[in-house]
């Protein structure tokens, strides 16, 4: 059975023609959202279907979407807040120093102290760099740039990032 792992979710409709707006959680949508590529639609993490991609377009900060055999708004609508994501089989091996989403997400955060931060909980993708939302006991959430200076190493067996903490960082 394979595994899957989200590349976006379906936030809305765009149209009439069966098109859906996905805010995308994957540093690969050219190759995600290509024509033909098939990705599996889960409602309330659970699996529902295949879906083929039938066409892709940017606009705005949205990746939007059409399926083979879905060409009227009323083939999508049920779609919204739905997750799509792409089978293991269709990883791609990535460069030594890159990570998958998926990877990054449940890392252990370590400072250059040994002071054990919490985990993170989901990326975000403000604009030149990633930012790791990492989830605190009893603290608010803290927010760590995923660049050289701070993140300094990753260990993907032991699921942990080791950052140095720069002076301002949590202020």
């Amino acid at each position: 059975m394979s595994q899957y792992f989200k590349v976006g979710k379906i936030v809305n409709t765009q149209g009439l023609r069966g098109e859906v707006r996905v805010i995308s959680t994957t540093d690969f949508a050219e190759d995600r959202y290509q024509k033909g590529v098939e990705l599996a639609l889960f409602r309330d993490g659970e699996f529902e279907k295949l879906l083929t991609i039938k066409s892709h377009r940017r606009h705005k900060n949205f990746d939007l979407l059409t399926f083979e055999d879905h060409s009227r708004i009323e083939d999508v609508e049920g779609y919204r807040d739905c997750l799509l994501k792409v089978s293991s089989d269709a990883l791609e091996e990535l460069e030594e120093d890159e990570l998958y989403y998926h990877e990054v997400v449940g890392l252990e955060i370590i400072t250059d102290e040994g002071e054990h931060l919490g985990k993170v909980s989901e990326i975000l993708s403000p604009g030149s760099n990633d930012v790791w939302v990492v989830k605190q006991k009893g603290k608010k959430d803290l927010l760590i740039p995923f660049i050289e200076p701070v993140v300094y190493k990753i260990d993907k067996e032991n699921k942990q990032a080791f950052i140095h903490v720069l002076e301002g960082l949590f202020d």
